[in-house]
C-alpha cells in the first residue's frame, strides 16, 4: 500500500527534477521523470488519506495543460510554417520580408495571438485544477505552503502573458518541492467511508 514516506519521497524529487528541465540535452528527461514522479505522489497520497479527489483534481490539470498546448499549436504552427514556405523572412536573422502585405501581417500575427490566447485560457483553468488539489493536500497533512505553491501556480498562470509570470511559476515549482519534503510521513489515520474510527481507549 501506498505511504505517505514514499509520497514525500517521490514527489520532492520529482518537484527537484522539473526545475533542471531547461539544462541542455538532458533537461527535457529530467523534467518528464520529475513530472511522472510528482504525479505518482500525489496519487500516493490520494490514497493514503483516501480521498480521490485529491489525484483526480490533478489529473484534469495535466489533461487541461495537454489541451492548450495541442490546440494552441493547431491554431498557430500552421500559420507559421505557411509563413516560412511563402518568405515571410529571410536570412539567418529572419528578417521580415518586403514582399508581404500588411494584410498578410496582421493575418499571420492575429493566428499567433489566437493560439496563444487559447493556450494560456486553457493553463489558467488547468491552474484552477492544481490548486484545489494542493490546497486539499495542504489542509489534511497540515502542510500550509502547498496552499502557497497552488496560489502561485494560479497567479503565474494568469500573468505570464506578462512575462513575470514565468518567474512566478519557478517559485511555484521550487516551494513544491519544498512542501513534499515537509510532509510529516505520520498522520493521523483518516477512515474510510462507511467505517467508523477507532478511538485509543481512555484510562
Amino acid at each position: 500500500m501506498a505511504t505517505l514516506s514514499q509520497a514525500k519521497t517521490l514527489g520532492g524529487v520529482g518537484a527537484i527534477l522539473v526545475l533542471f528541465s531547461f539544462v541542455p540535452s538532458v533537461g527535457a528527461l529530467f523534467g518528464i521523470a520529475g513530472f511522472i514522479m510528482v504525479l505518482v505522489a500525489i496519487k500516493y497520497i490520494a490514497d493514503s488519506l483516501n480521498d480521490r479527489k485529491i489525484f483526480s483534481n490533478m489529473m484534469i490539470a495535466v489533461i487541461l495543460s495537454i489541451a492548450g498546448i495541442v490546440s494552441g499549436s493547431l491554431i498557430a504552427l500552421p500559420t507559421v510554417f505557411n509563413a516560412f514556405q511563402n518568405g515571410y523572412f529571410s536570412g539567418p536573422n529572419f528578417t521580415p520580408s518586403p514582399n508581404v502585405t500588411t494584410g498578410q501581417w496582421i493575418a499571420f500575427g492575429t493566428a499567433i495571438g489566437v493560439g496563444l490566447i487559447t493556450a494560456w485560457v486553457f493553463f489558467l483553468v488547468s491552474a484552477i485544477f492544481l490548486r484545489r488539489s494542493y490546497n486539499t493536500i495542504g489542509s489534511k497533512l497540515n502542510v500550509g505552503m502547498f496552499g502557497t505553491a497552488g496560489l502561485l501556480y494560479l497567479i503565474g498562470a494568469i500573468t505570464s502573458v506578462v512575462g513575470v509570470g514565468f518567474v512566478i511559476l519557478l517559485v511555484a515549482q521550487i516551494l513544491t518541492a519544498v512542501s513534499f519534503l515537509s510532509i510529516q510521513e505520520q498522520q493521523p489515520l483518516v477512515p474510510r467511508p462507511g467505517e467508523a474510527q477507532t478511538l485509543p481507549p481512555t484510562s
